[in-house]
């Protein structure tokens, strides 16, 4: 009997999602601003960062809310003076959030369920843990079709066109 290589590794890819955990994902340091931050110091920390949202904790690192830069724009649309206001006048308070111990296809389930690039990622207890969203669900994907996905890692350099072993 013929094997199909392409659908085992698939299939693998789909088994793993659902057994393995979003502790194994890359996850992204966030951009913390404090609830009085303006929107304009929050865009500033976005930027010097490279990321496009920002998170507000609260004092015992529980996340307040989300801004991300769909938001900003959609904003600045209306007024550009909104970059003075405070960022806790528009935060998304009700944006999604995955748990370290969740199944990695949670995180593809909510990404597409509420359309966004980034997810909250919280510990057992709630707290920050971290971001992750597309990017690092996309390394993840890579490193099961290491042959036909080019990928640059959080932080990293892009994978070599070339490389040596699977």
């Amino acid at each position: 009997m013929k094997r199909n290589l392409k659908k085992d590794i698939a299939m693998g890819l789909h088994e793993n999602m659902h057994s393995e955990t979003v502790s194994r994902l890359a996850l992204r340091e966030p951009v913390v601003v404090q609830e009085t931050s303006t929107i304009g110091e929050a865009v500033t920390a976005m930027r010097k960062h490279q990321l496009g949202c920002a998170i507000v904790l609260s004092p015992n690192r529980v996340p307040i809310g989300l801004f991300p830069e769909s938001e900003l724009t959609r904003l600045l649309s209306k007024n550009s003076d909104v970059i003075d206001e405070p960022i806790s006048k528009h935060l998304k308070k009700d944006w999604p959030t995955v748990k370290l111990t969740d199944p990695i296809a949670r995180v593809l389930d909510a990404l597409e369920s509420y359309n966004v690039r980034f997810l909250i990622v919280v510990n057992e207890d709630g707290q920050l843990a971290g971001l992750t969203g597309q990017k690092g669900l996309m390394e993840y994907v890579a490193e099961h079709f290491p042959g036909q996905v080019n990928v640059q890692r959080i932080g990293g350099n892009p994978y070599p066109v070339e490389r040596e072993g699977a």
